[in-house]
């Protein structure tokens, strides 16, 4: 009979869902794929949803699929998604629509009128989070301004997580690590902020009780025991916000190193053991998230290869499948640094002809124009490897110290280019691994908030014993420098 204990992580991302198992035995983790299934933005009436009950049906699925495979005997499941949006449970818990897409437009304008309310400076005093226009608290301004009457009828706002675990369990909680995202969590108060919310017109009624990573909210609803014969899971919240579990994943020994948690997005920043709330952080724009063991992800949101993933989709659209493999080739063949883009614009934030934007970008920018698809993929790859570099210098002035190794994350390192140019930019190695760097983040939580794991610290040990690491020396290019400053004039 096996002796490996068997936990079950649903991870979503804005691009696509899986359910994995987690076979832990002793010090040693392994991952098996049970079930992966398409997510992504669903344009209508003029706005752009998720498509929530789609993907419950396709965790309902995967968790289906994992009895059948293992038998009920699992240990723990658990669930993380990306953060800021939101659901709002009307009487009798129903729905009250399906939840919007951050790179909808409603927030447009948004953070200019709250701060003719709330000065800027005294917003990111109180919540410390890196200001973009989709940020929870500027989606409920949209609403209170729009449609006031969904936030009078709401009786609860769960973050998507969160309405995904109470469909599951019955048990309504907003987990930590996403309820920071909202930027109208409190750290120095230890809550949410209503004072804040107050200031905005913004009911605060329907906010639910903050529970810590590691959580365990309970067991099946008996529903969903009798639709996919589980037997008697414990459901934990790990830290839901799928950064969160990626970083507690993050295989380092000591503190002075760098993180990049890589995919569609790119974030980038150090562990703290508190909030690193002051006017050089508010000047550098960071964000102070919560992690795991009472931790705060220090860090700024990089667009990341949603760039390349749009480009991609574009391509696609127009006749040409061409896959990431093949696009990292071009791009590796291409002239490096020909053209470059800051990736935070705001013209790359929503669904687009990306190759037209970066195009776009280049010709008011007085640079080169990139024709080919290798051209425009290694603008988009140079460009991410140059921010690292930018907030790598800020991250290293809010500490006061350097930082020596970056670890990059998640499934963004498949891309070994985009590896060797962040060693290159920075002047840094760069470890890259674990791939699944979510997944097992998700899994370790709950071994931890289920008493198999003692610490963080032991479940990094964990990782670095299960897991092959690469590291990528950085080679020096002449370049760089000269290319780094014409870059910096483009920031905003």
């Amino acid at each position: 009979m096996s002796s490996d204990l068997r936990f079950l992580a649903f991870d979503l991302g804005a691009e696509s869902g899986r359910a994995v198992m987690g076979l832990l035995n002793g010090d040693k983790l392994r991952l098996e794929d049970v079930h992966r299934f398409r997510n992504g933005g669903v344009s209508a009436g003029g706005s752009l949803h998720w498509d929530v009950l789609r993907l419950f049906e396709e965790m309902k699925e995967g968790l289906r699929m994992a009895v059948h495979t293992y038998g009920k005997d699992i240990a723990g499941a658990g669930i993380d998604t990306w953060g800021v949006d939101f659901g709002l449970l009307g009487p009798n818990d129903i729905l009250l629509g399906n939840p919007v897409c951050y790179r909808d437009s409603r927030t447009d304008g948004m953070m200019e009128e709250a701060f003719s309310i709330v000065p800027r400076a005294e917003v990111y005093d109180r919540t410390g989070i890196q200001f973009m226009q989709f940020n929870t608290v500027f989606q409920l301004l949209a609403l209170a301004r729009q449609n006031p009457w969904l936030l009078d009828t709401a009786k609860a706002m769960l973050m998507m997580p969160d309405l995904l675990n109470f469909w599951f369990t019955g048990e309504k909680a907003n987990e930590f690590t996403d309820a920071t995202t909202t930027q109208f969590y409190n750290p120095n108060k230890g809550g949410y902020d209503t004072e804040l919310l107050g200031k905005f017109g913004i009911p605060t009624h329907f906010l639910q009780k903050i529970v810590s990573p590691g959580t365990v909210l309970g067991g099946l609803r008996e529903s969903i025991t009798a639709e996919t014969g589980a037997g008697a899971i414990s459901w934990v919240a790990p830290a839901t916000h799928d950064t969160g579990s990626a970083v507690a994943s993050v295989p380092a020994t000591g503190k002075n190193y760098a993180y990049i948690s890589c995919g569609t997005w790119s974030l980038m920043g150090i562990e703290s053991p508190s909030p690193i709330i002051n006017p050089l952080a508010l000047e550098f724009n960071v964000t102070n998230e919560g992690g795991v063991s009472g931790t705060y992800r220090v860090l700024r949101n990089i667009m990341g290869l949603w760039l390349v993933q749009e480009c991609k989709r574009t391509w696609g659209q127009q006749g040409k499948e061409i896959s990431y493999s093949t696009l990292t080739e071009m791009a590796a063949n291409a002239e490096p640094f020909r053209s470059i883009v800051d990736p935070d614009d705001t013209s790359f934030l929503k669904p687009c002809d990306m190759p037209s934007r970066i195009r776009e970008f280049c010709v008011r920018t007085n640079q080169p124009i990139p024709e080919s698809e290798g051209q425009v993929v290694r603008t988009a790859l140079d460009s991410l490897a140059l921010k690292y570099r930018w907030v790598l210098e800020r991250l290293e002035k809010l500490v006061g110290q350097r930082l020596d190794t970056i670890h990059m994350v998640g499934g963004g390192i498949q891309n070994t280019l985009l590896c060797q140019l962040a060693a290159n930019v920075t002047g840094r190695p760069v470890v890259a691994g674990p791939v699944e760097a979510t997944a097992i983040g998700n899994i370790l939580v709950q071994a931890m908030g289920l008493g198999h794991i003692a610490s963080i610290e032991q479940g990094r040990e964990v990782v670095r014993k299960s897991f092959d690491l690469v590291t990528y020396e950085p080679k020096l290019d002449p370049r760089v420098d000269e290319v780094y400053g014409m870059f910096q004039g483009f920031l905003r």
